[in-house]
């Protein structure tokens, strides 16, 4: 089973339920990729999402990607790839996949830029950043059509649009 511990900085709190989108995105991204049987495993895999301000994501992103600007979504596994056909054999029954990170600001802009709602968009960077947790990384072009493949699928599900036929129209 998946669970979701979700955390809202105050510039995300309004009329969107952040916590199901965030439980809705991170079931679809487990569902489509090659992981989906583990969503009925009686094991307990917990996924962070925090949905955080612009200036946190930037020191998190300094402090261990070097980089000292915003992104829109930082991944941290828990659990290298190669132990993630192991999950369900956790001595206790619980397993900590990992934390994804939203920048508010960030997250605003690309939407705008998008032509779609902070929601859609949002839901967009958690299945995303969920894939990465999954072991998936879009380094060389191989890996990144495969990976794009599982967040359209997945977007779909959810009744979202491809995001990246926006990107190239």
């Amino acid at each position: 089973m998946i669970e979701t511990a979700v955390q809202i900085e105050p510039e995300w709190q309004g009329q969107v339920d952040w916590e199901a989108l965030a439980e809705r995105a991170v079931l679809a991204a487990f569902r489509h990729s090659p992981h989906g049987p583990l969503v009925d495993d009686p094991v307990a895999i917990e996924v962070s999402v925090r949905y955080a301000d612009d200036e946190e994501v930037r020191e998190l992103n300094a402090t261990y990607r070097d980089k000292d600007k915003p992104t829109n979504v930082l991944s941290f596994p828990m659990v290298q790839p190669d132990l993630l056909e192991g999950l369900t054999n956790s001595d206790d029954g619980e397993v900590l996949l990992g934390d994804i990170i939203l920048a508010r600001g960030v997250c605003v802009r690309e939407a705008d830029e998008k032509g779609v709602n902070p929601e859609t968009h949002a839901t967009h960077l958690i299945v995303h950043g969920t894939l990465h947790l999954l072991g998936f990384d879009h380094i060389d072009e191989g890996e990144a059509e495969a990976m794009e493949a599982i967040e359209r699928a997945a977007l779909a599900s959810l009744g979202i649009a491809d995001p990246y036929a926006v990107e190239e129209a």
